[in-house]
C-alpha cells in the first residue's frame, strides 16, 4: 500500500494485481527492435546495435579489435564497389573479375613483392598506431581525418556503409559467378525481361554457365 502511494505521489500508476509487469526495452536502438543487447556490447563502439550472436566481443580487448578489423574490411569493400561500378559506367574491360589476369604495365613478378612490402609497412603502423591511440589512422596520423569529418555520427555512417558495401560485394561475387555479368548489365537484363531473366532462370542454367567460363 505504502510503495502504491508513492508510486502515485510520483504521477506513476502502480500495478494492479495480476498485471504483467513489462520490463523496458533498452532505449537505444538495436538490431532487432525491442530486443535487449547482450551485456557486453553497451553501445559505446559506433554502429553498435546489438548484434553478437556468437558472442565473439565477449573479450573487451578483442571486441575493440573486431570493431577496426570491420571498419577497415568496411572501407575495403565500399572502394571496391564503387571502382566495380564506376569500371562498369566508363565501359572500362575486361570485367572485374578477369582484371587480375590481364597485363600490365608492370609484371605480376615485380608488382608483387612490391604490394608486400608497402602494404605490409602500412598494415604494421596501422597496427601499431592503434594499439597505442585505440583509433584508425594513416603512418603516424591518428585519428586520420584530413577533411575534418570525425565525429560520432560520422563514425556510426561509416561503418553501416561499410556494412552494406560488404554485404553488396558478395551479391557481386555470387552474381559474377552464377550469371557472368556485372551488377549493372545484370540488373539491366532483368528489368528487360524479368520473368525470363530471374533468380530462377540463372539457377536452372547454372551447369551451362559455369560449363562457359
Amino acid at each position: 500500500m505504502i510503495a502504491a502511494k508513492s508510486q502515485v505521489a510520483l504521477g506513476r500508476r502502480a500495478p494492479v494485481r495480476g498485471q504483467r509487469v513489462i520490463a523496458a526495452a533498452s532505449a537505444r536502438p538495436t538490431w532487432l527492435p525491442g530486443l535487449n543487447p547482450p551485456a557486453h556490447l553497451k553501445g559505446a563502439l559506433a554502429g553498435d546495435n546489438g548484434f553478437d550472436p556468437l558472442g565473439l566481443g565477449q573479450d573487451e580487448g578483442r571486441l575493440k579489435w573486431y570493431a577496426e578489423a570491420e571498419k577497415t574490411n568496411g572501407r575495403w569493400a565500399m572502394m571496391a564497389v564503387t571502382g566495380i561500378l564506376g569500371q562498369e559506367l566508363l565501359g572500362v574491360t575486361p570485367a572485374w573479375w578477369e582484371a587480375g589476369a590481364k597485363e600490365y604495365d608492370i609484371p605480376a613478378q615485380a608488382l608483387t613483392p612490391i604490394e608486400f612490402i608497402v602494404m605490409g609497412f602500412l598494415e604494421i603502423k596501422r597496427y601499431q598506431g592503434f594499439k597505442q591511440t585505440g583509433t584508425s589512422g594513416f603512418i603516424n596520423s591518428f585519428p586520420f581525418d584530413p577533411a575534418g569529418m570525425n565525429s560520432p555520427s560520422m563514425a556510426t555512417k561509416e561503418v553501416k556503409n561499410g556494412r552494406l558495401a560488404m554485404v553488396a560485394f558478395i551479391g557481386f561475387c555470387v552474381q559474377a559467378l552464377a550469371t557472368r555479368t556485372q551488377p549493372i548489365e545484370g540488373l539491366t537484363a532483368h528489368l528487360g525481361d524479368p520473368f525470363g531473366k530471374n533468380i530462377t532462370y540463372y539457377l536452372t542454367h547454372l551447369p551451362e554457365t559455369l560449363g562457359s567460363a
